[in-house]
């Protein structure tokens, strides 16, 4: 039950200067007549369509997919991955974290850890957190000058140019969650001892650069929202609402690939299976 419009409503188009203050974090206009309670129908049906999609990606063996998935802490990058893609078969899609750089990662150009993980033919593959931490961490907490991620946008786009190139389907998404979310998210970890293991004290400095953090992320979408590599901002205060968008957008994007199970070569009437 896909509805026609997330891709366009939420796509940030080529050369648009993205203003995240006036991206509603807590908005639910695509499906405005439904709840948390019932949105489990709507949900089911597109997962239900996104498993089909995915097996005909899996039997063509002629796409690749690779999906981004950026937020600020507590954004919900991990429970989006768990409940969208959760009907998918293992066999066709792979979920990469890319945390801190090990000293390995680090004695290469900044693209190596990534290059590696891209999707093969028939593969959708899912990045939590991205190349693009690269840019977002280094230009907010001053890892290094300004000369060093300010080239690097450049090298992002020619990165994912090449793979769209090569057949490389691109979705890049950033889930929008407000501060005040934020802070009741993080409070809720720390109420709960079965979540400690989910706060970090780091996440703290971090919320404490919540404005930089906003700006470098404007400044990111709007250089690199591009036709081969588009990015979608994604309300994502309402989990079931940001689960329904995501889920939404990938149902629209795989079916513009026209995916089909492949035709076989042989006359299926003229087999038969011995006793």
């Amino acid at each position: 039950m896909a509805v026609k419009g997330a891709i366009a409503k939420y796509q940030v188009k080529p050369g648009m200067t993205l203003d995240l203050s006036t991206a509603d974090p807590g908005e639910k206009s695509l499906w405005e007549d439904v709840t948390k309670e019932n949105s489990e129908y709507v949900f089911d049906k597109l997962r239900n369509e996104l498993q089909h999609l995915q097996k005909c990606l899996y039997a063509q063996n002629k796409h690749r997919i690779l999906v981004v998935m950026q937020a600020m802490d507590t954004g919900g990058k991990d429970g989006c991955i768990k409940h969208v893609f959760s009907r998918i078969d293992p066999q066709g899609i792979n979920v990469h974290s890319f945390k801190k750089p090990s000293e390995e990662e680090m004695a290469h150009d900044f693209l190596w850890r990534v290059h590696q993980h891209v999707p093969r033919n028939g593969e959708l593959v899912i990045f939590n957190r991205s190349h693009y931490e690269d840019i977002l961490a280094v230009r907010v907490k001053k890892l290094f000058g300004d000369e060093v991620w300010q080239r690097r946008y450049r090298h992002i786009i020619e990165f994912e140019r090449m793979l769209a190139e090569e057949g490389t389907t691109i979705v890049k998404i950033f889930l929008h969650i407000s501060k005040d979310e934020q802070k009741r998210r993080l409070e809720a970890r720390l109420a709960n001892p079965g979540k400690y293991w989910k706060f970090n004290p780091d996440d703290l400095q971090d919320r404490a650069r919540w404005g930089e953090f906003m700006g470098a992320y404007e400044d990111l979408i709007s250089r690199t929202s591009t036709d081969h590599a588009p990015w979608y901002v994604v309300p994502a205060d309402r989990k079931w609402y940001r689960n329904l968008c995501v889920a939404n957008i990938m149902v629209e994007t795989l079916r513009s690939l026209n995916l089909e199970f492949p035709k076989p070569t042989w006359d299926p009437a003229t087999i038969k299976v011995e006793d």
